[in-house]
């Protein structure tokens, strides 16, 4: 008997508690996605200091890199750009303005 209360202590030792385990997962990604935006907004502001500023994160990206679409309005037009975060590192780069596209 007391070796089943063993495997089941040891079944959720090694998958987690379904509550805690899921909480700390909700909490590790919602800094990430603070810290995209953070990294994004820095470089963008950087980039047009004048301009509005508008993201459309994506924290989940690729298993390196979460991305934002970053688009930069001034009175002159909108310039759009993709802000890439390194998961790992913690730091950010921004591609240059997507050329108009061709009609």
């Amino acid at each position: 008997m007391k070796h089943g209360y063993l495997a089941t202590a040891l079944a959720f030792l090694a998958v987690g508690l379904p509550t805690g385990g899921h909480a700390s997962t909700d909490k590790a990604w919602a800094q990430l996605r603070d810290d995209l935006r953070a990294a994004c907004t820095d470089l963008a502001s950087a980039t047009a200091p004048e301009a509005r500023i508008d993201l459309r994160l994506n924290e989940y990206g690729s298993d390196s890199y979460a991305v934002a679409l970053v688009t930069m309005t001034t009175r002159q037009g909108q310039d759009v750009a993709v802000c890439i975060y390194d998961k790992q590192s913690g730091e950010a780069q921004m591609t240059t303005a997507f050329p108009d596209a061709a009609d």
